[in-house]
């Protein structure tokens, strides 16, 4: 997920001609068989999307970015950086396992086993956190699946785990009682690979190619004797152009060599394989817009084939589908997903940030050098996002054996602390009529690109409030501890305010309403908690 240096930019600098060529060339006609054509796969078909309630009322899942490139536990993107020359992940790559052109990622999922995966576990503990979902990641830009398919023999009933993880997984999920979702992220594996086939261009091993140039007939007698290495790394085409940050550019159209006809149709199959055996609530797709927009179809037959599922399932649309950098119309066809990072408004329409307590894939120097966010800062973030009509979806790191540490434990079990508490001020609120009030909405940083806007505003503190409702209650969130009394200057001359309650604290709170505001007198020897909500009766009018 992490994006280092490529951008996830627009459409820029390409001609409609191009694009128009480029559609046709590699479009993909498919026949959604078996499925009543509630929805068709254009745009406008898609428009007539609507979120539906359980995930308007769920606002806080939990998501396991788990795969393969956690078993180094050396941070994101390992099998792209292990085979750029001089980065960390190429030193420590080169240390641990050896050159890249003889000790290549496939190498790496050969060694990942997951033998302390315990799925149901985890997905209690985040039931009891207070999730109301749960995503599992499918594949990731490594071209690895974690279910079976005829279509990627590359996947982890076949090699590392031997196990359907995905199955284990939507089991789990289903056992207690929560949607399940997916995440997607394989479409680039065209273009981000392109690393694996170049070689170093100085030491000892210079020009030798490293193992993304392999071939099926050079595994005769080795671990991966009948699988083809072409298959996982997704090579043999020229590489990208350049682009304005010298390096691949992620958008399709502005820079990308564009992917085949068969990688398109290939694609499309391995992911049907999941609506139709998995039956997923939600598909997060981690692309601009759609997987291979607006190069290909595909994306767009997916979206539809999602829908439909989902109607002949239920009776009715309760599917959700994420995607990111949504234009207006796009984002009446799903549910816009901002990456690390906020809005800084109510957004009309209901939408999802995504974002994890370190980094995407597990890293033990994460671990060694304590730099997980605290619950304070994910439940901070919970608020703010709920208050402007979002979604949190986060991320807890998966290590390689399965397991997550003690010290993400020990954050999941302060949400739980706090969520079993106040959760009566987020789950099934909608916004009011403005989204909060102190000096972090003043000093909000604005989005880039897909979200990144993270940790780059004011920290917040006692004099931030953020505000949800629900029958006809509003809570406002103090998001610290106050020293004296609380002030919301936003409920000025309301008048008509009957009463006002600590969640969480049974006696009685003194409160006045003036033109300054709301006056609350808090009580003495509050207990620690990473904000404070109180229930104000009648500031609804």
């Amino acid at each position: 997920m992490n994006r280092r240096t490529l951008i996830k930019g627009g459409l820029t600098a390409v001609s409609s001609i191009y694009l128009s060529k480029l559609f046709a060339r590699t479009a993909v006609q498919h026949d959604a068989s078996g499925l009543s054509a509630h929805f068709q796969p254009t745009w406008n078909s898609l428009s007539n999307y609507q979120v539906p309630d359980w995930f308007r009322d769920a606002k806080f899942g939990i998501w396991a970015h788990w795969g393969p490139q956690c078993q180094p536990e050396y941070g994101d993107w390992y099998a792209r950086g292990m085979y750029e020359e001089g980065s960390d992940q190429y030193k420590y790559h080169c240390k641990k396992y050896g050159h890249p052109s003889k000790f290549g990622f496939k190498d790496v999922i050969n060694e990942w086993k997951a033998d302390q995966w315990d799925p149901n576990e985890l997905v209690s503990l985040y039931k009891k956190a207070g999730a109301k979902y749960f995503v599992a990641l499918a594949n990731h830009h490594d071209n690895f699946d974690l279910y079976p398919n005829p279509y990627q023999r590359w996947n982890s009933t076949r090699i590392g785990p031997k196990k359907d993880l995905l199955k284990g997984w939507a089991e789990a999920a289903r056992v207690n009682e929560l949607p399940f979702g997916v995440s997607v992220h394989a479409s680039h594996a065209w273009s981000w690979y392109e690393v694996a086939q170049q070689a170093d261009k100085d030491g000892p091993l210079k020009g030798i190619p490293y193992d993304g140039n392999t071939t099926a007939s050079e595994g005769k007698g080795k671990w991966w004797d009948g699988f083809n290495p072409q298959d996982l790394y997704s090579q043999r085409h020229p590489l990208s152009a350049k682009g304005k940050d010298n390096n691949n550019q992620w958008a399709w159209a502005d820079g990308a060599y564009p992917p085949s006809k068969e990688y398109c149709d290939r694609f499309y199959k391995r992911i049907k394989t999941i609506i139709d055996n998995y039956q997923p609530d939600l598909m997060y797709y981690d692309d601009t817009v759609l997987p291979l927009w607006p190069v290909s179809n595909v994306g767009l037959q997916l979206a539809a084939d999602l829908y439909n599922a989902s109607i002949n399932k239920y009776g009715k649309l309760n599917a959700v589908l994420n995607g990111k950098i949504l234009d207006e119309q796009q984002r009446k066809c799903m549910v816009w997903d901002i990456e690390r990072g906020q809005s800084n408004e109510i957004e009309p329409l209901p939408w999802q940030t995504d974002t994890c307590i370190g980094n995407w894939h597990y890293d033990k120097r994460v671990y060694d050098e304590n730099k997980y966010k605290s619950a304070k800062t994910v439940v901070h973030t919970l608020a703010d996002v709920v208050s402007k009509n979002g979604n949190l979806l986060l991320s807890v790191p998966v290590r390689g054996n399965g397991s997550i540490d003690e010290k993400e434990r020990a954050i999941v079990e302060g949400i739980a602390a706090w969520m079993q508490v106040n959760g009566e001020a987020i789950y099934g609120t909608r916004p009011w009529m403005k989204f909060g009030e102190g000096p972090a909405s003043e000093g909000a940083a604005p989005l880039a690109a897909q979200g990144f806007n993270e940790g780059k505003g004011k920290a917040f503190a006692a004099a931030d409030i953020r505000f949800t409702t629900k029958q006809g209650e509003l809570y406002a969130i103090v998001m610290g501890k106050p020293d004296n009394n609380v002030l919301i200057k936003s409920l000025a001359n309301k008048n008509a305010i009957s009463a006002v309650s600590l969640l969480g604290y049974e006696s009685k709170i003194d409160f006045k309403a003036n033109q300054d505001g709301l006056a609350i007198t808090v009580p003495e020897r509050l207990p620690e908690q990473p904000a404070y909500v109180f229930r104000i009766s009648g500031a609804i009018s």
